[in-house]
């Protein structure tokens, strides 16, 4: 049974703002781009037996700086779909809302197509990923590059977890983090690794 590796994307401006990020497809920082090249020992010399990654283009660049060239785009990777919260920050949100939670809350309708998603929406894609997953796990090891909120409920629902538990899991750009087994069961192995 292989292990199942969780990579955030690199650095983006909104990353850096605080900005949530979802449809918007911002390219890595300079920073982000070193952050995915720096990922490179902890991935390429790993052999997959599935590697998917988001498919927007900051996800797709990491793979590709980080050494995972093989990275199938996979939809229900996208990173949570904010809706009317797209490029706003928690603490502007904070001004009208002040007990806004999105793991509780979720998010206001937006434009046209960006309904936004509840964290059992996000939830039902996470589970969707981790039985294709399930699949390849016992091949060998799994990598899905993509985005930290959506890699956040993931791993809640892993580890047997309602999805609103992502919370839990805080998720840096830029890291790798493992999820493995202990006696048969899903664990943390390794969390917000940096080469």
């Amino acid at each position: 049974m292989g292990d199942l590796l969780l990579v955030r994307h690199g650095e983006t401006e909104w990353s850096v703002s605080g900005q949530h990020t979802s449809w918007t497809d911002l390219p890595l920082t300079e920073h982000g781009e070193e952050q995915a090249k720096s990922l490179a020992p902890l991935l390429s010399s790993r052999t997959f037996s599935l590697a998917l990654t988001s498919p927007l283009g900051r996800a797709r660049r990491t793979a590709e700086l980080g050494g995972v060239l093989e990275a199938l785009p996979c939809d229900d990777l996208h990173e949570w779909d904010y809706g009317g919260y797209e490029g706003v920050t928690t603490a502007d949100i904070h001004r009208t809302r002040p007990d806004w939670y999105l793991w509780t809350d979720g998010v206001p309708p937006g434009p046209p197509g960006h309904p936004g998603e509840s964290p059992a929406e996000v939830g039902r894609r996470a589970d969707r990923v981790l039985a294709r997953v399930a699949e390849a796990l016992p091949d060998g090891d799994v990598v899905l590059v993509a985005h930290a909120h959506f890699l956040r409920v993931l791993t809640a629902r892993r580890l047997g977890l309602p999805p609103a538990e992502g919370r839990l899991f805080q998720l840096a750009t830029g890291t790798v983090s493992r999820l493995s087994t202990e006696h048969g069961r899903p664990v943390i192995a390794e969390w917000n690794v940096r080469a």
